[in-house]
């Protein structure tokens, strides 16, 4: 394939909410433009950039997937991103190696949760964004009613470029309000074919127009000049006027589509081209690793090559697949470049250009270009390669924290040896998952986004590392602590044939407040127990902490001090003090009025407005406490501190209760006291489960 100057390149990340129509635009772009055979379609499972098993059975993209085209000698990048929630972390990836964002909105919807959501990304990475209002073909789709949508949510830089030609099933095509001609399409090539205004639209047009030049005018001090003198401005001043407004983000233009017909497509390509920045216009965030200071860096084929991982594929077959952006410089096969972030050196040797799950082999990639390699041995998602030893680096990918935490449970022994090494791969794939082992319930736990992300992951394993595991609810990660200070008293007595042991010792235990974990004092005084023996004491009350006393969780946020006690000059040792500590604990707990404590989570809530004042219900239902609630457009965020047992099956509730429109984001906040009623539950369902018997709890 020929290779681009960063000036011919545009990198788009095509972003909104699920079930939008990203997909199949993009399936349309690269039909129109020459870039595939067919008009791949989302419902047949022919789509480019959805190839994956499990995109393709639920109809909805679920990683960043990159698909190229040529349009009139201009290689445009295309992403396509994950619309869910749940995977928005592959949307904030995709957005930091793009220069332009296409934010898609379905023109029946209207703006959604997660079209503001991928907005702020955009916002956050100063992208210069188009919108284009798809899916216009649709029975109730209206272009004008999701035009008054959005700009009651972002304002009025949201100018329409185009207006629709027909409505709903009567939608064929495009009226081009810079161009002054409609575009009518037939036989889904994509390919307009230009006619003149309807007389019917000609004067709504005519206004679209004059708008669109008075807002485009106000981005420049030149052009509004020139407007105020001649009332309006060129053809050629409109172009070039709207080209910068839209690098600036001082005007975002919308567009009319619809993916499934094919409508459109001609005239979103040309837009793209002609008013996108290029990657020499958007210089990138660095920093120098001499001394840590940020600086920016522009596409550069006389620099040195430096190159950015932004995603890691784990190909079952191809083995590792690191996507990446060529920041400055030229990368070539056969080269070696220095891995800055790990310290390592890099062969290069299978560079491709990525067509969905088609690789093109290709020699060499200018700066600015997005490409794949293969088989490198440790780069890892954020690093920085460089041809420099000491260079710059770019700032890495801040991915969101796990929200959700399920057990996993291998189905055979097979699978409990594979299920360590497949984890691995799919981690080094999707940073947001986390996996550890919990040291107290002995659980394989993975953690993610969300149910969805979590399901997704386990399908994963089974059909790429043929691992075969179920997911279920952890347990609860509760703690134990005490209300009430006492003192209490331990002895360790046995006599066996020769030496016996002894250990005696007294504690005064208190309470300290949360987050304060343990803490031991010596408070000996008069020799009443050897210096060499106390060690042993606490590590007596350590381990028996650790075990607990209410349903075996770790008892915290207490002092222990061991102010007394006695020994034996030949049967005393560090074993008898070891015990006397652990029993002098239990001794305590009998009369420390101990309690439960329960995880605390922050939790955010996005919804559409109308499910509101359910959703608050159903959180005060779920012992959660209201903190703040606030309106954004057509979305309320609702803030609330929730006990973690609550919000295991919260997911399910809240896509069913917002169709899928809604989504939150959690985090741990503190311990509190689990009310009395349900630690009664939790002590006999902990008897129940490990046939424990506590008389005195």
């Amino acid at each position: 394939m020929p290779t681009y100057a960063a000036a011919t390149i545009r990198n788009v990340a095509v972003v909104g909410h699920n079930g939008s129509g990203k997909t199949q635009l993009i399936s349309a772009l690269l039909f129109t433009a020459g870039a595939t055979t067919r008009l791949g379609r989302v419902d047949d499972g022919t789509a480019p950039t959805d190839f994956d098993d499990e995109a393709i059975a639920r109809k909805h993209t679920l990683a960043a997937t990159p698909a190229w085209l040529e349009w009139q000698g201009t290689k445009v990048n295309l992403v396509d991103t994950p619309g869910f929630g749940n995977f928005l972390s592959e949307t904030g990836a995709a957005l930091r190696v793009t220069d332009a964002a296409l934010v898609v909105v379905d023109a029946v919807a209207g703006v959604e949760v997660q079209t503001e959501r991928v907005w702020g990304l955009a916002s956050d990475q100063q992208l210069a964004r188009f919108v284009v209002i798809n899916r216009l073909d649709r029975e109730r789709a209206s272009f004008a009613t999701a035009l008054e949508d959005l700009h009651a949510t972002f304002g009025r830089t949201l100018v329409p470029v185009q207006l629709p030609y027909g409505e709903e099933k009567g939608f064929r095509g495009v009226i081009d309000l810079v161009g002054q001609r409609a575009y009518t399409y037939d036989g889904g090539t994509g390919r307009g074919k230009a006619v003149a205004i309807p007389e019917s639209i000609a004067a709504e047009a005519r206004n679209a127009r004059e708008a669109l030049v008075e807002l485009v005018a106000e981005a420049d001090d030149a052009l509004m000049s020139r407007f105020f003198d001649e009332g309006t401005l060129t053809d050629d001043e409109l172009v070039t006027g709207l080209r910068t407004a839209v690098g600036k983000g001082a005007v975002v233009p919308v567009f009319c589509a619809a993916g499934a017909e094919n409508i459109g497509a001609d005239r979103l390509l040309e837009a793209l081209t002609q008013y996108a920045p290029s990657p020499v216009e958007r210089p990138l965030p660095a920093i120098q690793a001499a001394d840590a200071q940020a600086v920016t860096v522009s596409a550069d084929d006389t620099a040195p090559t430096r190159v950015f991982v932004w995603k890691t594929v784990a190909d079952p077959f191809a083995g590792r697949i690191s996507l990446f952006r060529v920041v400055t410089g030229v990368i070539r096969n056969d080269t070696t470049l220095s891995n800055l972030t790990r310290g390592s050196q890099e062969r290069i040797a299978h560079l491709m250009a990525l067509q969905g799950k088609t690789q093109a082999q290709v020699n060499e990639l200018h700066a600015g270009d997005l490409g794949a390699i293969a088989k490198l041995k440790e780069a890892q998602t954020g690093d920085t390669l460089s041809d420099k030893a000491t260079d710059l680096t770019f700032p890495p990918i801040a991915f969101a924290a796990p929200l959700l935490s399920y057990a996993l449970e291998p189905k055979t022994r097979g699978d409990e040896d594979k299920i360590s090494t497949a984890l691995h791969r799919l981690q080094e794939e999707d940073p947001t998952i986390r996996t550890d082992r919990d040291p107290r319930t002995h659980e394989q736990l993975i953690s993610g986004q969300g149910q969805l992300h979590l399901e997704v992951t386990v399908a994963k394993l089974k059909r790429r590392f043929g691992v075969d595991v179920t997911l279920k609810l952890p347990r609860i990660p509760y703690l134990e602590t005490i209300t009430a200070s006492t003192e209490a008293h331990g002895r360790h007595k046995k006599q066996t044939g020769g030496h016996g042991q002894f250990g005696d010792c007294k504690i005064r235990v208190e309470p300290l407040p949360r987050g304060s974990d343990f803490q031991f004092e010596d408070d000996i005084f008069g020799g009443s127990i050897p210096r060499q023996f106390v060690p042993a004491v606490e590590k007596g009350i350590q381990e028996a902490r650790l075990r607990g006393f209410l349903a075996g969780f770790p008892l915290v946020d207490f002092k222990a001090t061991v102010f007394d006690g006695s020994f034996h000059p030949v049967d005393s040792n560090e074993m008898s003090f070891k015990m006397a500590g652990s029993l002098a604990l239990r001794d305590a707990m009998t009369r420390a009025r101990p309690v439960l404590l329960e995880p605390i989570m922050q939790v955010e809530v996005y919804a559409p407005n109308e499910c509101a004042g359910d959703l608050m219900g159903d959180l005060n239902g779920r012992r959660g406490r209201i903190s703040g609630m606030e309106a954004r457009g057509h979305a309320t965020t609702i803030k609330a501190q929730v006990p973690m047992s609550e919000m295991l099956t919260y997911e399910q509730h809240l896509t069913s209760a917002t169709g899928g429109r809604g989504s939150y984001r959690m985090t741990h906040s503190h311990y509190e006291e689990v009310p009395a009623h349900q630690q009664a539950k939790i002590v006999a369902a902990h008897k129940t489960d490990h046939g424990v018997e506590h008389s005195d709890a």
